[in-house]
C-alpha cells in the first residue's frame, strides 16, 4: 500500500494552495464568517473550472473520475485554508446518490447540500445552495430551506431542511457508501486544519516574546508543539489507509478509526495553538477563528467521536452469541 501522495497529486495539492492564496488566502474564510460570501463563490467556481467539484464524479458524466485518496489530498488542502462551503455535501456525499443528470450539475459547479437524518441532520450552506436533498428513512427528497441553527464553526451556517418531493428510495449500500466518502472527506478537512493550527503556532511562538526570549524557546512549549506535531503524523496514516481501503469490507471501521485520529489530534492543535497566541486567540479579529471552530464542528460532523468508537468497537470485539 501507497500511504504517501503521488507526483500527480502533490502537484494538484500546490495547484489548490496556489489558487486559493491568489483568491485572497484565508480572507475569503474571514469575509465568509462575516457574511459575505462573494469570494468564497468565486473562488468555487474557480474549483469548478480546475474540476475539483467533479472529483468523484465519472468522466462520462463530466467529472475528473478520481480515487478516494485523491479526495484525501483535496480536502487536506481545503481544510488547511478554512475554505468555506459545503465542498463534502457536494464533492463526496451526494455524486453517489443523485441521478445522472444532477450529477452532471454538481460537476459543472452546481451548489448542492444535504441532511441526513441521525447522522447529519442539519445542512451547511442551505440559502446559497442551488440544490438541497433531504435523506429520510433510506430515501433521497428535493428539500426546502427550514430553521437556521448555530454552529462551533463561524464559517459554518447550517439550516434544518423540509422536504419538498415524493422519495426517491436508495439502493441497498448506497447512502452507507455515501456516508462513508462523506466522513473521509471530514476526516482529511480536520486533519488539514489541524495542521494550519500547528503552522500558525510555530509561526507566532518564534515572535513572540516573554522574559526577553521568544516563547518557542521554552521547553515546555517545545514538548507541547511536539505533541501536536507526533498526533497529526499518527492520524495521517489512518486517513490514507481509510481511502485506500474504503471499497474493502474493513471499510466501516477504517474510516471510523481516521476521524477519530484527525479529529483529536485537531483538537490538540486547537488547544495548544490558542494556548501559544494567548489573548488575541480569542479574539474574533483574529484569523485564528476560523480554525479554532472548524477543530470541534468537523470532529462531531458525520458522526460525532463516540458515533465512530462504537463503530470500532463493534468491528473488533467479538459478537455476543
Amino acid at each position: 500500500m501507497r500511504f504517501l501522495p503521488t507526483e500527480e497529486q502533490v502537484s494538484f495539492a500546490e495547484a489548490i494552495d496556489e489558487i486559493v492564496e491568489g483568491a485572497g488566502g484565508a480572507d475569503i474564510a474571514r469575509s465568509w464568517a462575516d457574511g459575505d460570501t462573494a469570494a468564497g463563490l468565486a473562488l468555487w467556481r474557480q474549483f469548478a473550472e480546475l474540476g475539483l467539484l467533479g472529483l468523484r464524479v465519472d468522466e462520462e458524466f463530466g467529472g475528473f473520475g478520481g480515487t478516494a485518496s485523491d479526495l484525501v489530498v483535496v480536502f487536506e488542502r481545503l481544510g488547511y485554508h478554512g475554505v468555506p462551503g459545503p465542498y463534502i455535501e457536494t464533492v463526496a456525499l451526494l455524486p453517489a446518490l443523485v441521478g445522472d443528470d444532477a450529477r452532471a450539475e454538481l460537476a459543472a459547479g452546481a451548489i448542492a447540500t444535504a441532511a441526513v437524518d441521525g447522522v447529519a441532520p442539519a445542512a451547511l450552506d442551505a440559502a446559497i445552495a442551488s440544490h438541497r436533498y433531504l435523506v429520510r428513512e433510506g430515501a433521497l427528497h428535493l428539500a426546502t430551506v427550514g430553521e437556521e441553527l448555530s454552529s462551533l464553526a463561524p464559517t459554518r451556517r447550517l439550516s434544518r431542511l423540509i422536504a419538498s418531493s415524493e422519495p426517491t428510495p436508495l439502493a441497498d449500500g448506497v447512502l452507507d457508501r455515501a456516508l462513508n466518502e462523506a466522513t473521509l472527506a471530514a476526516a482529511a478537512l480536520v486533519l488539514g486544519a489541524g495542521e494550519r493550527m500547528l503552522d500558525e503556532a510555530v509561526s507566532y511562538a518564534k515572535i513572540r516574546e516573554q522574559f526577553g526570549h521568544p516563547i518557542g524557546e521554552f521547553q515546555a512549549l517545545k514538548h507541547q508543539l511536539a505533541d501536536v506535531k507526533v498526533a497529526l503524523s499518527f492520524a495521517r496514516p489512518l486517513v490514507w489507509n481509510a481511502a485506500l481501503r474504503a471499497d474493502e469490507a474493513e471499510a466501516d471501521r477504517a474510516i471510523s478509526a481516521a476521524k477519530v485520529a484527525a479529529g483529536d489530534a485537531a483538537m490538540r492543535a486547537a488547544r495548544t495553538s490558542l494556548q501559544v497566541h494567548g489573548a488575541i486567540g480569542y479574539t474574533g479579529e483574529h484569523t485564528l477563528r476560523i480554525w479554532l471552530g472548524l477543530a470541534p464542528a468537523l470532529s462531531a460532523a458525520w458522526g460525532t467521536p463516540a458515533f465512530h468508537r462504537a463503530r470500532i468497537a463493534r468491528a473488533i470485539l467479538p459478537k455476543e452469541r
